[in-house]
């Protein structure tokens, strides 16, 4: 099984996803518009160019998103982080100065008793992320091959 964040946009979800890619890399599997698709009939006025989906590829773990449907209103969404682990602390800095430019920073890039650098940021279309770069002891920490809390 395999769980990953799906996004939803006010109409802006190519840009954002372009900046994702410029950002942490990867590639674009899907920038899905509504023009040819058989749902282009069914369409609201002025959705035909919209993203009905869109895909990057992350190495295995995928980004996805949309422009959101009349059906489900986007805004800044709550309750959650999409989370960026990276190797290096040089590439936390990076990340977290990319994705923060425009936004707002919730914590600043930090060192922390569990990661290199850690922190917290909402990017300018109003995605909140989590950037980390755990320490070497905590790496086995969230992955498949750590063992299970009883």
């Amino acid at each position: 099984m395999q769980a990953n964040a799906y996004l939803f946009f006010s109409g802006n979800c190519e840009e954002a996803f372009n900046r994702y890619q410029a950002v942490l890399g990867g590639q674009m599997l899907a920038m899905l518009r509504g023009t040819g698709t058989p749902a282009e009939a069914h369409l609201p006025p002025g959705w035909a160019e919209k993203i009905l989906h869109a895909c990057l590829d992350l190495g295995g773990t995928m980004l996805m998103g949309s422009d959101a449907p009349p059906n489900c209103p986007a805004g800044t969404p709550g309750g959650f982080s999409v989370n960026v682990s990276v190797d290096t602390p040089e590439e936390a800095e990076r990340v977290f100065a990319a994705l923060s430019e425009g936004g707002e920073v919730k914590m600043p890039i930090a060192p922390t008793f569990w990661a290199q650098r850690f922190g917290m940021l909402v990017d300018r279309y109003g995605t909140p992320w989590m950037v980390n770069c755990v320490l070497p002891a905590c790496a086995d920490l969230g992955t498949e091959t750590a063992e299970p809390v009883a």
